[in-house]
């Protein structure tokens, strides 16, 4: 039997293949809508609110599309390294000011922007969704970051800010680090690097102490090395007065033991004339002498 639509007879089962054809592209339209893409470098983790197995999933779920029936979802997580910032400034994840604040052994308030490169084990994501039950991004916001300004703080606090100033902060955000890693890299979080952004905030009034101690010990060192000039010159003419007396001291002993010295010298230096006296003067050359 036939159906007329318009005077024209349309076959009954093509009617039907039409509506199934339908119902197959609404069934693909709806399937394809509940799968979800894991981009590459990334690890999924599903997660189940229905059903008898509902939970965390413990198998991960590799980059490419998986589908999500009811009550089903997917939280990804990266598996390759990568670099994130908390910052003072406006940055990808928004406006908020996110700089670490710290202070030193005599509660000196000080911040920092600072940096870390770090990559989740993607055997560990689901345990580790399990324990927190958040996602990467919340997680990276929320406890981690807590953690990362508690070690930098840890560590600082044990210095002083001239420490600090004067080239101690590598030391100091190194040691943070590994006080971090000690909680997170046996959980499947590794944070292979943290480092400062720039350099550290200090107070106006501690600069301007630092500046005022460095010019202080610069004018001591200056100031020493010109006593230490000053002695090594004094010492230098103490010596030469020192090897003038001994040359005298010498030169008389050897005129009180030999006058005819005397006379010597004298005749080294006389022009061959012979000197002019008056009244009963002696020349200071015996002439008449062999």
């Amino acid at each position: 039997m036939a159906d007329y639509r318009n005077g024209i007879a349309v076959p009954k089962n093509l009617k039907f293949a039409g509506i199934a054809g339908a119902v197959v592209v609404l069934a693909l339209f709806g399937l394809v809508s509940c799968g979800q893409t894991i981009q590459p470098g990334n690890v999924g983790v599903k997660i189940r609110t229905l059903g008898p197995s509902a939970g965390v999933d413990p198998t991960p779920l590799p980059s490419g599309w998986h589908i999500n029936l009811p009550g089903e979802r997917i939280a990804e997580f990266p598996v390759i390294q990568r670099t994130y910032t908390y910052t003072r400034e406006q940055d990808e994840r928004g406006p908020e000011n996110e700089e670490v604040t710290f202070s030193d052994n005599n509660a000196l308030p000080m911040t920092a922007d600072v940096q870390l490169v770090m990559r989740i084990d993607q055997s560990k994501a689901p345990a580790l969704y399990k324990r927190y039950r958040l996602t990467f991004d919340q997680m990276f916001e929320g406890p981690i970051r807590n953690d990362v300004r508690s070690a930098i703080a840890a560590e600082t606090e044990l210095v002083s800010v001239e420490f600090l100033y004067r080239g101690g902060r590598q030391q100091v955000i190194q040691k943070a680090l590994a006080r971090v890693n000690r909680k997170w890299e046996p959980q499947g979080v590794n944070i292979s690097q943290l480092d400062w952004i720039g350099t550290i905030r200090y107070p106006q009034v501690i600069l301007d102490s630092i500046q005022m101690k460095t010019k202080a010990d610069a004018d001591a060192s200056a100031a020493q090395a010109q006593v230490a000039v000053s002695k090594a010159q004094a010492d230098a003419l103490i010596e030469q007065a020192r090897g003038q007396a001994e040359a005298n001291r010498l030169l008389a002993q050897s005129i009180s033991s030999s006058p005819e010295v005397v006379q010597l010298r004298a005749i080294e230096k006389w022009d061959g004339k012979l000197p002019t006296t008056t009244g009963g003067a002696v020349p200071f050359i015996d002439i008449n002498r062999r």
